[in-house]
């Protein structure tokens, strides 16, 4: 049956989107999580992937016309499948696509009698309903990491409502509007799919159990619930572990306080699960919060060596005693593992293994660095290199598509960060036309804000290929899974000194090992042994990168 895709809400103030440009024509096929069309929005133009497949057999709206969220914006179903209902508006019971559901829709089931709940229900004046904004072009469900605002609460516009976790931050999400705070249809820690309920704005007062009941009814009815919860929730969707930003105000108190009748540690719920899972002490744990309480910080800045002599953050597990931990995945877990998946198993990867001799690297950095106020590191050289390199092969800067293979002239270089939840890849755009002090400070600087969580989605887009560094934790070589969509990841190892020939004479000198791994629809063994061939000249020889 033929999916009727409407124009999506790629951000949470966007009423209305233009096609910048359609990547499918009517008569091609479509796979799920194809790229339909660039959307430009009131804040970006973003992709928008198809969540469906088939053939594309309409386009509702051509590249430069605009139309508002929810209306017609293409038609996939099967090729040669009348449409000319749709088309016309006669038929009731196609399928629907990114549509947003309002307070008036009403869910009926085939051969069912409509239930009372399901009646229209108009929204009292001054109402505003909230739904789960999508806070990135990848995202499709977001998690409460904190409400910054109660129910009772008068809400400005421009305040900040909640954190929302994502696939790729937790980003502070602002009210639009303003009002009184209704209702909150989603605790912390909760998950919902972008644009199911989130909250309700309107006057102080206003009876707004009608309007929320009647949104429930719909979301429960177009969505399974994939995991019973112990408790009725508005939304019933599985819970994933939380990333939480919380506000503190009151001074450091110098020890937890402990509720003297019953031995009780206060604490915030996103602090206990963080310190079950390291296996921290709280009793050993200052907290920093209101009145002692320990929040996110005090468990993460803890560390053993504030402890004493006589206890250790080691969980104790008894002899003979079987024992496991659970840990709930996180958005960006579950994003993780579902991106590197698909890579791993739709590219042929296949890799190209090198070492580099890297004593004249060693005495341009040390020379460089001798410079006042300046400093570089043996990641920034690489990138550099790297970024001088793709600019003479473009095969190996490319991205594969289902239609067709795209060879980029700019050179946006992912730099893999460690964080507590996972991996994300900042991007150093146009990392050849910068310098390496420049390249150092944008990597310190996605770093830092990596591990604090405060970069944003357009930091971690649009990457043309990507270095994955573990020199630093003593890693020789090892190999990585492709950032898709590009065709190449370089794995970055530690520097070693051994013995090596030079001359016809054994001496001691400097190597390091990097693999390539590529995406063989794109990029050809001879292809990138030539990309390293070139890498080897800048890194072995570094001051040609400043000629």
């Amino acid at each position: 049956m033929a999916i009727v895709v409407n124009m999506p809400r790629l951000s949470d103030t966007m009423e209305e989107g233009t096609v910048a440009s359609w990547l499918k024509n009517v008569g091609d096929r479509v796979e799920e999580g194809d790229i339909l069309a660039e959307i430009e929005t009131d804040k970006a133009t973003m992709e928008f992937e198809s969540f469906n497949e088939g053939t594309l057999l309409h386009i509702g709206v051509q590249e430069g016309e605009t139309t508002k969220v929810d209306e017609l914006l293409a038609i996939i179903g099967e090729e040669g499948e009348d449409i000319s209902e749709l088309l016309n508006g006669t038929t009731t019971n196609q399928v629907v696509e990114n549509e947003t559901p309002t307070i008036e829709d009403v869910s009926v089931k085939e051969n069912e009698p409509a239930p009372e709940t399901t009646a229209a229900v108009e929204l009292p004046e001054g109402v505003v309903v909230i739904t789960m904004p999508r806070l990135s072009d990848t995202m499709e469900e977001g998690t409460v990491a904190s409400w910054l605002k109660n129910v009772g609460d008068f809400v400005q516009e421009g305040d900040i409502l909640a954190e929302i976790e994502t696939d790729k931050a937790t980003m502070e999400f602002e009210s639009f509007n303003e009002g009184t705070l209704l209702y909150t249809g989603l605790a912390v820690g909760e998950t919902a799919k972008v644009d199911d309920l989130l909250a309700i704005i309107g006057p102080e007062g206003t009876d707004v159990s009608a309007v929320a009941d009647n949104f429930t009814a719909v979301s429960a009815a177009s969505e399974p619930i994939e995991e019973p919860t112990p408790a009725p929730t508005v939304l019933e969707t599985p819970k994933t572990a939380v990333v939480e930003q919380e506000v503190v105000s009151e001074p450091k108190a110098e020890t937890p306080v402990v509720n003297s009748t019953n031995g009780r540690i206060f604490i915030s719920p996103l602090a206990k699960k963080i310190a079950e899972e390291k296996g921290i002490p709280l009793h050993q744990v200052q907290g920093s919060g209101e009145n002692g309480r320990i929040i996110k910080r005090d468990v993460e800045d803890f560390t053993p060596a504030a402890a004493t002599a006589t206890n250790s953050v080691v969980k104790f597990v008894a002899t003979g005693q079987e024992d496991f931990d659970e840990i709930k995945h996180s958005q960006m877990r579950k994003v993780i593992a579902k991106r590197l998946g698909e890579s791993k198993f739709s590219a042929p990867h296949y890799y190209l293994a090198v070492e580099f001799d890297m004593d004249n690297a060693i005495a341009f950095r040390q020379q460089f660095n001798s410079i006042p106020d300046t400093k570089i590191s043996f990641n920034d050289i690489v990138v550099k290199a790297c970024a001088l390199a793709l600019r003479q092969h473009p095969q190996v800067n490319s991205q594969w598509f289902d239609d067709r293979m795209q060879l980029n002239n700019h050179v946006h270089i992912g730099v893999a960060v460690a964080v507590e939840d996972g991996l994300v890849v900042p991007v150093v755009k146009f990392a050849n036309e910068q310098s390496l002090p420049q390249i150092g400070a944008a990597v310190r600087d996605f770093a830092g804000r990596a591990r604090n969580k405060k970069l944003t989605p357009q930091e971690m887009e649009g990457s043309t290929f990507t270095i994955s560094n573990l020199g630093m934790f003593g890693i020789e070589s090892f190999t990585s899974i492709i950032n898709q969509p590009n065709s190449a990841i370089l794995s970055v190892g530690s520097i070693v000194q051994k013995p090596v020939v030079k001359n016809g004479q054994i001496v001691v000198g400097n190597t390091m090992k990097l693999t390539l791994a590529c995406d063989h629809r794109t990029v050809d063994g001879a292809t990138g042994a030539a990309f390293l061939q070139t890498l080897k000249g800048f890194i072995e020889n570094p001051v040609t990168m400043l000629v």
